[in-house]
């Protein structure tokens, strides 16, 4: 995964640093693995705001992405790797035996031509969708499932990985790109590899403009409002705007907002830092 920069001939070019799109082999997707993408411009079924910053942006449609792998015991293909304007990782283009066609987060390292294969069994080589069950220790792992047959929900986005670190009674305990040791029952799955697009992070997009097509419009600091607008707002001068807070009061840097009774807290063993 390279990066582009570019000869400054524009102020815009200065500082722009994107992907150099190296890995996509296609650039025409798969019709059949289309739907249509609704835009709300931040606002509900009354027509009113409801989410600031939001809006515009480029046409898009959405591909339908198989979180589950649940074709177990039939090898696939990879036809393809793909740009998805949805999200920040690539995707692959599946060719399955029986004839199916279906789209994967694709895994950093794979390759057109390459067979992978979810199931139990299964070698643990990148690409292949695995039982938490049967994964040695220490495989770094992606799209891992929260409840078995869900689909994947954790280590979804571009460079993201978790690791496995050992096995207790039914349960796998994972350490999630957050720093987040959690168990995880066996019988959920996840994939081989870390998430394609590892370089997305370092991407610069050198103008407003490249926000604009993404859909996101130029956002308000809170310190340059009033104070009836934001708890930072107000002040003589250029006030520094006191303890970062958001605009309905809740504290910006450290304060914790999880739920101290939230169910699930008895399969977290060590929080996020």
């Amino acid at each position: 995964m390279a990066l582009k920069k570019f000869k400054p001939t524009t102020s815009s070019q200065r500082f722009k640093v994107i992907s150099a799109f190296e890995e996509i082999t296609s650039s025409t997707p798969e019709k059949k693995l289309l739907s249509s993408k609704k835009k709300t411009g931040g606002r509900n079924n009354s027509g009113k705001m409801t989410m600031r910053y939001l809006g515009g942006g480029h046409k898009k449609r959405f591909r339908v992405i198989d979180f589950k792998r649940e074709k177990e015991g039939i090898p696939a293909t990879v036809q393809s790797i793909e740009y998805d304007p949805n999200r920040s990782a690539r995707i692959a283009l599946l060719y399955y035996a029986d004839g199916e066609k279906r789209y994967i987060v694709a895994p950093h390292g794979i390759k057109v031509g390459q067979k992978v294969v979810s199931g139990k069994g299964v070698s643990p080589d990148i690409g292949n969708s695995m039982y938490l069950s049967e994964i040695p220790f220490g495989t770094i792992v992606h799209n891992v499932e929260l409840r078995p047959g869900q689909g994947a929900k954790m280590a979804r986005s571009a460079g993201s990985y978790a690791q496995l670190m050992t096995r207790d009674g039914k349960f796998a305990i994972l350490k999630l790109p957050s720093g987040e040791t959690r168990m995880i029952l066996q019988t959920c799955k996840a994939t081989v590899g870390m998430v394609s697009n590892i370089d997305h992070s370092l991407e610069v997009s050198g103008k407003a403009g490249r926000s604009r097509w993404l859909g996101r419009r130029p956002r308000t600091r809170g310190v340059a409002m009033n104070p009836v607008d934001h708890p930072m707002g107000g002040g003589e001068g250029r006030a520094s705007g006191g303890h970062p807070r958001s605009r309905k009061g809740l504290p910006a840097k450290g304060f914790r907002t999880r739920q101290k009774k939230k169910a699930s807290n008895k399969y977290i063993i060590d929080r996020r830092k």
